[in-house]
């Protein structure tokens, strides 16, 4: 986000019922499966979903697991989920295909560590984290509360407690920024899929209390009832991937920062943590967020830059958004200091080589709450110290 004071900024979310987001959890469903059994794994999955149809394609490097069980796996997780429709369904009538087949030895080659040769990035690359102080989670304000929304719709479409919703949903949230902080809410945009049984003045009133809790009341002062927007279009009947199709990596600042911070472009999902795209953006959003933390600086911008085969970044950029040039060369030197940015450092310190992904492949990889069984560990505040003048 630039230096401008006065402005507004809208972020999107999208449910994960969503057509690409079914495909990002089926695709780190299958990195899970593999990192379960080998914690060492190669694994770069792609999934397609559609009209009754799922089709997975990719290369694995690591234990043998009979296709007939991933394809009960994604069953599950479209379960899960809450297809059971006409056009797509966790039972047999979506027919489900895999294709994945063996890592390229050149690939491999390059990326494994032999002799006195660290283990190599997966693939060139630049990667960004992002941090601020406009939310508890160190998040954009616009990102957080659009992922909220949703996030609520669907615990409580899952309990039963919220009727008539059906999995696939959008939301969005305009903010209104007064001298670079989020003032107030300017507008609110839901999408959500629904049955037949209801009119879309029901479905407003449905989703109405979802907006109310998720967004603070003081940003909600003087809110307007013409800016609230539940299905612009209309009705949302025939949803998910028998409305669109639906691919693994397509929701890229959805899963980051919400346009909030550049991208590198690479995704995240179906990819095993020795592909940088994957684990050096976790690694630049945990060390930006301990920047903040730490309050040396309200907000933090890192990027990391890397060449396959080649063990350590090839740069590292910081900044810190407020011309304080000795401040900035103090954190990069304390970030060489302090963090081992190659692949293997990035797992080691992260913890990363663990099945934890499949539920990071919803409402945003980062802004949640590090597990005990090492999910989101990049989401720790435990450094810092590091920063502290």
């Amino acid at each position: 986000m630039s230096n401008l004071k006065n402005f507004f900024f809208t972020s999107e979310s999208v449910s994960e019922g969503h057509p690409d987001k079914v495909s990002d959890r089926i695709s780190d469903m299958v990195v899970d499966s593999y990192l379960s059994q080998d914690p060492f794994s190669r694994v770069a999955c792609e999934t397609l979903t559609t009209t009754n149809k799922v089709v997975l394609a990719g290369e694995v490097r690591g234990p043998e697991i009979k296709k007939d069980q991933l394809i009960e796996k994604v069953r599950d997780c479209i379960k899960d989920i809450g297809y059971d429709q006409e056009g797509f369904t966790w039972k047999e009538a979506t027919k489900i295909e895999s294709y994945l087949h063996s890592q390229s030895a050149d690939i491999a080659m390059g990326v494994d560590s032999s002799g006195n040769k660290d283990e190599g990035a997966g693939d060139q690359g630049i990667m960004f984290g992002y941090a601020c102080n406009e939310t508890e989670v160190l998040m954009p304000a616009p990102i957080h509360y659009s992922h909220k929304i949703l996030n609520l719709m669907a615990e409580d479409r899952k309990s039963g407690k919220l009727k008539n919703i059906e999995p696939d949903s959008k939301s969005q949230v305009t903010f209104e920024y007064v001298d670079g902080k989020p003032s107030k809410v300017k507008s609110v945009v839901i999408s959500s899929q629904h049955s037949a049984d209801v009119d879309q003045s029901q479905v407003r009133e449905l989703l109405r209390p979802y907006m109310l809790k998720s967004i603070p009341q003081n940003f909600l002062e003087g809110f307007s009832e013409e800016e609230f927007y539940v299905n612009p279009t209309g009705n949302f009947v025939i949803g998910g991937p028998d409305g669109d199709c639906g691919l693994t990596g397509r929701k890229i600042i959805v899963d980051t920062y919400g346009g909030a911070a550049p991208h590198g472009g690479g995704a995240f999902s179906g990819k095993d943590p020795t592909k940088v795209d994957r684990s050096a953006a976790y690694a630049a959003r945990y060390i930006a967020k301990n920047v903040v933390a730490s309050k040396i600086s309200e907000k933090c911008l890192i990027q990391l830059a890397y060449a396959i085969g080649v063990s350590k970044p090839l740069s590292i950029y910081v900044d810190l958004f407020d011309n304080d040039l000795e401040k900035n060369k103090f954190v990069v030197e304390k970030i060489n200091e302090n963090f081992d940015l190659s692949p293997r450092g990035i797992r080691e310190m992260l913890n990363l080589n663990k099945p934890i992904y499949e539920k990071t492949a919803a409402y945003g990889h980062f802004g949640r709450t590090s597990e005990k069984n090492g999910s989101f560990s990049w989401e720790k505040i435990d450094k810092i110290n590091v920063f502290s003048k």
